[in-house]
């Protein structure tokens, strides 16, 4: 038996933890619309909003979630981007949310899509994207106080207080918790809730909300519903965070066209924003981000150091942008799951993890993935599920190819100044104006040091190594990558007169082979070097003895790639204003490093969030961790 949910004969979710139900025997859809919707004024309080946000303490079997989705879906006059913050300590399984909403066919189609991202949910934040983006469920796995006080505080426009009655669960309709529920509100934010226990009234009157009875959803009487009024004056926010909020969407430059600038230019028009994205190459691509494919896999500590928590919370942003923006899986980007070599004695996890049950996607390595992988039963490694391989170029086009965002190649930025009267003029090195625009983001790789110079920013030059898998190996190589020192990507299907790599045109796409990198601070050369070559190969050798020494006597050509990278001094990405004292300024997302595939889509997010005042993807401390303001702190 579950210890989080069981159904009762009647067909009722019960938590034998809570000893009580989820909802009441007329059902959740009715309850979520009655109480929750009708109680905040919805769908009419959010007519032509730009966004609109809603915070819910309790997420359960998220029906006021998908309810709410299902009335922002049917409204002509919605908000652009409906962000939906949720808390829950005690998360059911994909399958009780499927069987949650088979009793109503309008929900249906949405709890798949929410079933379908209902992974990896260990304690922490998980920012799921819906409908391209526009739809944003940033779910808080843990304690409802806890999980409140992590996140960087917004102005919530309704206020959905859920959970199990006061009686069996008083923490989380406590004083306290409504304290830092407070937070969050607005002068105006509505609220509304299924219970009208005294001690809830009690609870929130003094802390400036004004709440009265209303007509309740039968068997219930009665619910409560009303606004935050305090009679005192609403604090307002840090003055850091006015500067740096725009008021509407307007045009904005990004210099550089690789997967962190492609990545800001489509966060930024889904938003509403015009983007000219100018690059001093003819095409998208053409820096670090050419490399012909890479490894997407989280990083993994015994203590779920940062790093870790970060790579997590990026890929999970980019999984979500890989599957809506129309890539093709096994061509552009494959799900593939990654092996990862490891000494025995750092072979290691949170132990809280243990305690996650099927939240984990990463575990010891067992006999099915080594055999994918053509590794030893006994190899000491972990499995990541959620990796695979990743063809940046392609990623890249997807997140141009709005029609909202302009590409101009062939433009070199040279200097950026304040215009006349509003905004920025990029000028190129003739002093001819590239870009008038209201906003500048600076995501040029190593280039951005020439605008930033403040920022310890530092070119890595990486070399890989990659070839053809010859007729007679192809089927023996694994199609599970393999990293630890280096890695292993193999069984990638060559673009056929693609931008990254030359292949001749065939009948028969071949099959291609990757390994390395080098990393190599300070140097910024592009050149093919033969050293470089012979330390791939014999990193490769080490990590896959077997499939290297195959690979190697067929006798197939090997090839060269190069790029340079941009890494800071603590290898965290770098997001914020370039001067700390001018927010409104140009801002930076940069410093990838080698994990440009894990961290564009969560640092484009992140910048989109703080411009627009939105719910931030990751708790504020890491936020904080990846903000160009760290550095004068």
């Amino acid at each position: 038996m579950s210890h989080i949910l069981i159904w009762n004969d009647e067909g009722q979710p019960f938590s034998p933890r809570f000893q009580d139900v989820y909802h009441s025997i007329t059902g959740a859809l009715a309850q979520a619309r009655h109480v929750f919707l009708g109680g905040c004024g919805l769908p009419g309080a959010w007519a032509d909003a730009p966004q609109w946000r809603v915070l819910e303490t309790g997420f359960g079997l998220g029906l006021n979630f998908l309810a709410t989705w299902h009335a922002w879906r049917e409204d002509a006059q919605r908000p652009q981007i409906l962000h939906f913050v949720s808390v829950e300590a005690y998360p059911v399984s994909a399958a009780d949310i499927r069987r949650a909403v088979a009793p109503y066919p309008e929900l249906l189609a949405l709890g798949e899509q929410l079933a379908a991202q209902w992974h990896g949910l260990l304690p922490g934040f998980h920012r799921l994207a819906f409908e391209n983006g526009r739809v944003l469920l940033t779910l808080c796995i843990g304690d409802a106080r806890s999980m409140l006080r992590a996140h960087q505080p917004f102005e919530a426009d309704s206020l959905f207080l859920d959970g199990f009655s006061p009686g069996v669960n008083a923490d989380m309709w406590s004083p306290e918790v409504f304290k830092t529920v407070a937070r969050f509100c607005r002068s105006g934010t509505a609220v509304a809730t299924w219970t009208v226990a005294r001690a809830v009234r009690d609870a929130l009157a003094p802390l400036g909300f004004v709440v009265e009875k209303a007509p309740g959803l039968p068997p219930k009487r009665d619910c409560l519903r009303g606004r935050y009024a305090p009679a005192w004056p609403v604090r307002r926010r840090p003055q850091v965070e006015d500067a740096e909020r725009v008021l509407s969407p307007g045009h904005c430059a990004v210099v550089g066209a690789g997967l962190a600038g492609a990545a800001v230019a489509h966060a930024l028009a889904r938003r509403g924003w015009r983007v000219t994205v100018l690059d001093a190459a003819p095409h998208p691509a053409a820096g670090a981000s050419a490399l012909p494919f890479g490894l997407m896999a989280p990083h993994v500590s015994p203590d779920d150091a940062l790093l870790s928590r970060l790579t997590r919370a990026g890929i999970r942003a980019t999984w979500a942008q890989l599957t809506t923006l129309g890539l093709t899986e096994g061509t552009d980007w494959a799900a593939t799951g990654a092996v990862e070599r490891r000494d025995v004695t750092s072979l290691r996890l949170p132990p809280e993890w243990g305690q996650s049950g099927h939240w984990n996607e990463t575990t010891i390595a067992t006999a099915d993935p080594l055999g994918r992988a053509g590794l030893p039963e006994d190899t000491p490694a972990l499995f990541h599920a959620r990796a695979g391989w990743v063809k940046p170029h392609r990623l890249v086009a997807a997140w141009l190819a709005h029609p909202d965002i302009a590409f101009r190649g062939g433009a070199e930025v040279a200097a950026v100044g304040p215009a006349q009267q509003n905004g920025w003029l990029l000028r190129d090195g003739d002093g001819q104006v590239l870009a008038q625009a209201d906003r500048v983001v600076f995501a040029a790789g190593p280039g951005t040091r020439r605008f930033a110079p403040a920022l310890p920013l530092q070119p890595v030059r990486g070399q890989i190594v990659w070839g053809e898998l010859s007729a007679d190996i192809g089927a023996a190589v694994a199609s599970i990558p393999v990293n630890g020192d280096g890695h292993l990507i193999a069984q990638v299907p060559a673009d056929n007169g693609g931008a990254s790599l030359s292949i001749a045109e065939d009948s028969a796409v071949p099959r291609l082979w990757m390994s390395g990198s080098t990393y190599e601070p300070g140097d910024t050369g592009t050149d093919a070097r033969p050293a470089d070559r012979a330390h791939n190969l014999a990193r490769l050798a080490r990590l896959h003895p077997s499939l290297a020494t195959k690979m190697l006597a067929a006798q197939s050509p090997v090839h060269d790639w190069a790029g340079v990278r941009c890494a800071s001094a603590d290898r965290r990405p770098l997001v914020g204003p370039i001067d700390p004292d001018a927010p409104a300024g140009p801002w930076v997302c940069t410093a990838l490093g080698s994990r440009g595939l894990s961290f564009a889509a969560l640092c484009a997010e992140l910048l989109a969030a703080r411009w627009h005042g939105e719910p931030l993807p990751v708790p504020a401390a890491q936020a904080r961790a990846m903000d160009t303001r760290r550095l004068w702190r």
